[in-house]
């Protein structure tokens, strides 16, 4: 206990360790406050570790290192930049979709000068920011109009709030889906104020299922597409242009929810047909919602397009002030669809350029990282991810790297900076290259020479 109360007045006094040139420098980098603050955050874990029987006298130089540690960690965002070497695409846990070179340009001009949200250049008097997208959407999609708000969910919501409000909305039991987070079709309609009547079974429905839903209370029609799941086997839906059909004829709106939102033919690269918003546009239906970061590509966002009758109710909605997006967003959405209309979204958004990346690239990129770090390349497959495509994959070459303990091994590597993010099989860490920015590569091969 002596030697234990010795060294705790060994401790120097904060003002002493103020008084030194290095933690001076600290002061001028950080503030006065901030400084003394992580010194007696330090002192007080020299205390703990003494109390513990640590019997260790911890000296000026190791406080002072300490204190500048617990700074940078105080500093450093929440927010921090990874490397993504799991091989799956739209990346949730991990931002999801990747902004092209010109939609991040978009946004820092955006954010650095006044801009024309919300004013009118011919009339000089106010505009509406509801009309920013409306044009290139348009054109993109063959929609009479569009609206823009937060996210996907946000864009149901107000569609059944605005349009079914105290009424009937049928949809099919196969398609009561759950879109992620715990968020489910049942519980955005409950919370919409509009009722919900199911028709058909999980696995089968028919357009007579639909019909024989109908009531005088009916209102909507929803397609919800399993963007995030599968069902295969003994399974049947109408088609669209069904739905539509049946709306037109007792005089209700038919909305198809697609979720990931593809403006290109995924079947092009190997993968499943995804149903495509100019699809649903062609196929007559009021309006189609679909989400701005996921298989489109841009910024987080829930688009609506379709009749122009029916979004001019949704302009009028109260929500639709509750809902709308900033000018960040617009900007980075505007320079992705530009890139649509320009026809060169496989070469500028990260998302389809991953995608149709060829595998013979991604193996001598892997064949690179192999030469120079060890391991073997072995092949596998990627993901799309982000409740798109499900139980279907890419083609991909994989590092796949021997360790002793490769939960250990993952640990070091999202201890790394920037943090890597790589995956487990076969009690082997593998890497894919298809996610990883090719400005990226020096930083993580510096990382596995380090960790592995």
């Amino acid at each position: 206990m002596k030697d234990r109360q010795a060294l705790l007045r060994r401790l120097p006094s904060v003002d002493s360790l103020l008084a030194r040139s290095e933690v001076q420098q600290l002061v001028r980098d950080y503030s006065r406050d901030l400084v003394v603050g992580a010194i007696r955050w330090q002192l007080n874990e020299a205390r703990r570790a003494i109390l513990a029987s640590a019997l260790v006298d911890i000296g000026e130089g190791a406080l002072v290192q300490g204190a500048a540690g617990e700074l940078r960690r105080q500093q450093k965002s929440t927010l921090s930049p990874v490397i993504n070497a799991t091989g799956v695409i739209i990346h949730t846990n991990l931002g999801r979709a990747l902004l092209s070179k010109s939609a991040q340009a978009a946004i820092l001009a955006a954010a650095g000068v006044y801009n024309t949200l919300e004013f009118d250049l011919e009339t000089g008097k106010r505009g509406s920011r509801l009309a920013q997208a409306s044009g290139i959407l348009r054109d993109l999609t063959g929609a009479e109009d569009a609206l823009v708000v937060n996210n996907n969910a946000s864009a149901l919501i107000l569609i059944l709030s605005g349009l079914a409000k105290g009424r009937q909305v049928i949809i099919s039991r196969g398609q009561l889906v759950e879109i992620g987070g715990g968020f489910r079709i049942p519980a955005i309609l409950s919370e919409s104020g509009a009722e919900l009547v199911e028709v058909g079974t999980t696995n089968r429905t028919r357009i007579a299922d639909y019909e024989d839903g109908l009531s005088e209370g009916s209102a909507m029609l929803l397609r919800v597409h399993s963007s995030n799941f599968k069902q295969v086997g003994f399974v049947e839906q109408p088609s669209l242009q069904e739905l539509t059909a049946l709306a037109r004829e007792h005089g209700l709106l038919a909305v198809d929810d697609l979720g990931s939102g593809a403006l290109l033919d995924t079947a092009r690269f190997g993968l499943d047909h995804e149903p495509t918003i100019q699809e649903s546009v062609a196929a007559g239906v009021d309006l189609v919602c679909f989400s701005g970061d996921k298989l489109l590509g841009g910024p987080q966002a829930g688009i609506i397009v379709g009749k122009a009758d029916a979004l001019a109710r949704l302009k009028r909605h109260p929500l639709a002030r509750a809902l709308r997006v900033d000018k960040l967003t617009y900007a980075a959405l505007i320079a992705t669809l530009e890139h649509y209309r320009r026809d060169e979204a496989l070469e500028q958004i990260p998302v389809w350029r991953m995608i149709s990346r060829s595998p013979n690239d991604i193996r001598t990129t892997a064949e690179r990282w192999a030469a120079q770090v060890g391991g073997a390349v072995v092949s596998g497959e990627s993901t799309v991810g982000g409740g798109s495509l499900p139980g279907t994959a890419l083609p991909t070459a994989l590092l796949a790297l021997e360790c002793d303990s490769p939960n250990r091994a993952l640990e070091k590597l999202r201890g790394a900076d920037p943090p890597v993010i790589a995956r487990i099989a076969e009690n082997r860490v593998l890497l894919d290259p298809r996610t990883v920015l090719p400005e990226q590569e020096a930083d993580l091969l510096t990382a596995l020479e380090s960790v592995i």
